[in-house]
């Protein structure tokens, strides 16, 4: 998986989404099947996720920490979330072939998000506003995740940095360090960030210069 690829999944997993990466968008022509483009992440969020559960030994519930997703995902709160996200390490933007209202549309289809009747409207308001509710009432967004936010955006595009990306996993793990200091994660760049404030914590105090007027 590419690094900033999984970056963007862990940042969703962390504010309460299922997320699949890089999912291949097929296209037949002539009885052959081709690759056209993949979708870097679909991610779904179901209303009131967000929380740090932990089970003793005996199955009991001994934790249950609340928290909200960041800001920055302007995630629903009353709605079930679907994203279908594009990912960049330079100027965020979906790639051409994702923008194809009939591609989207087969990879609606292909996970349930809607019904055959209804995707492809679905899709072709969605690439055309960026954010439309589903015949079964649950949000879909496109978000373009990016090293570099476009300096004029479409004014429908919803677009978060990667640098926000790393403050708010940094964040998390540096608040939550208690609990999450003992996690072997299996996403890389969530697992390299966990290591990171594993040494950041093991760090001595330097006892700071005392300043005063010397007598």
């Amino acid at each position: 998986m590419d690094t900033s690829v999984a970056l963007v999944s862990a940042y969703l997993q962390v504010n309460g989404y299922f997320c699949i990466t890089e999912y291949p968008l097929l296209e037949s022509s002539r009885g052959e099947i081709t690759t056209v483009s993949d979708l870097d992440v679909l991610a779904f969020r179901f209303p009131g996720a967000g929380r740090e559960v932990r089970l003793h030994k005996h199955d009991k519930i001994v934790g249950d920490t609340r928290f909200e997703p960041d800001p920055a995902l302007d995630s629903p709160t009353d709605q079930p979330d679907m994203i279908v996200g594009e990912v960049k390490r330079g100027r965020a933007r979906f790639n051409s072939a994702a923008r194809r209202p009939e591609v989207l549309a087969a990879a609606l289809m292909r996970f349930g998000c809607c019904e055959p009747k209804h995707a492809h409207s679905l899709a072709q308001k969605l690439v055309h506003s960026g954010e439309e509710t589903s015949a079964r009432g649950h949000i879909v967004r496109m978000i373009a995740f990016g090293g570099i936010e476009p300096e004029q955006p479409p004014p429908h595009w919803h677009v978060v940095s990667l640098e926000t990306i790393v403050d708010c996993l940094q964040k998390h793990l540096h608040d939550n360090w208690n609990l999450m200091r003992q996690v072997r994660f299996s996403n890389d760049a969530l697992d390299l960030l966990s290591l990171l404030e594993r040494a950041r914590s093991r760090r001595p105090q330097r006892p700071q210069p005392q300043r005063g007027r010397k007598k």
